[in-house]
This record gives structure tokens, C-alpha cells and sequence, in this order.
């Protein structure tokens, strides 16, 4: 039967060391995955929390009664006059430099159609401008109010050149 040598014995005891320092040196580290781990566990719960109330609220109004169908009016009782007919919402989208976000704070800050941008003034503006987080000059620059006017009326946009161009 063989035995170790001393040399053998050593590096044996030296890895084991050397394995235990290791593992005392990767626990210090541990406390940094532990809390991503928290953090990611936390945002789980809570879009499976969000995910779960969606679900109940879609059956809630799945439970709901249906409203009953319409039924289909001739078409000679279907033709009004365009006077009575609802008119069609204004999207403030179609000026330039107005996106759905703008759109929206807008339609929140009273401006509802064309006619409210087109009418304006320098100072309604400048409040407009603040109270909806607009640099300010923004309605003035992008000319705002002349595209409003424009479409309001029907006409095209066209926009001042100026002088050095």
C-alpha cells in the first residue's frame, strides 16, 4: 500500500487553503447578487400583480350584460343633413411638432381643436407653454397657431420665408 509523501501532503493541505479562502472571498460578493435578485423578484410580483388585476377586471367586464343590438334603421331614416351630424374630432397630431403625448397634455391644459390653438395669444401661449412643460417659444417657432388657422379653415399651410433664404 502506498502512502503520501510529505510534498503530496502539502499541496493537499495548501488546496484545501486555498479552496477554503476562496470560498470565504466569493461570500463577500454575495450580498450585490442577493439584493439584484430582491429587486428583480420585486418587480416580478409586482407586474404579476398588475397582470392578475387585468385579468380579473377583463372577466369582470366579460360578466358584464351586453347591450343589445341595434336594429338597422332604413337607409332613407339614416340620411341626415351634414348640419346635424356629429363633428368629427380635431387631431391636433396633424400640426407639425404636435406628437399623441403633446396632443394629449394639451387637450388636458383646454386645448381641444384648432380653433383653441389658432386663438391665442402671445401671453395665452406663454402660459400654455409652461403650464404643459414647453420650452418656451415653442408655439411661436413651430408656428402653432398659423398651422391651427390653417386647418382650421380648409386652406394649406404655408409658412413665411424669410428674408436671408
Amino acid at each position: 500500500m502506498m502512502g503520501f509523501t510529505a510534498n503530496q501532503w502539502a499541496i493537499l493541505v495548501l488546496v484545501l487553503v486555498l479552496g477554503w479562502l476562496l470560498g470565504l472571498v466569493s461570500r463577500s460578493g454575495g450580498g450585490r447578487w442577493r439584493r439584484q435578485y430582491e429587486i428583480e423578484r420585486a418587480a416580478r410580483v409586482d407586474a404579476e400583480s398588475r397582470l392578475t388585476a387585468a385579468e380579473r377586471r377583463a372577466v369582470e367586464l366579460e360578466r358584464r350584460p351586453a347591450v343589445a343590438p341595434v336594429a338597422a334603421a332604413p337607409v332613407a331614416a339614416t340620411a341626415a343633413p351634414a348640419a346635424t351630424l356629429a363633428p368629427v374630432p380635431e387631431s391636433l397630431t396633424r400640426i407639425e411638432g404636435i406628437d399623441e403625448e403633446r396632443a394629449l397634455r394639451l387637450h388636458e391644459a383646454g386645448i381641444h381643436g384648432y380653433a383653441d390653438l389658432a386663438a391665442l395669444s402671445d401671453s395665452d401661449a406663454a402660459l400654455l407653454e409652461e403650464r404643459t412643460r414647453l420650452a418656451p417659444g415653442t408655439i411661436a417657432r413651430l408656428h402653432w397657431r398659423e398651422q391651427a388657422a390653417a386647418l382650421r379653415d380648409g386652406t394649406p399651410y404655408k409658412p413665411r420665408k424669410l428674408g436671408f433664404l
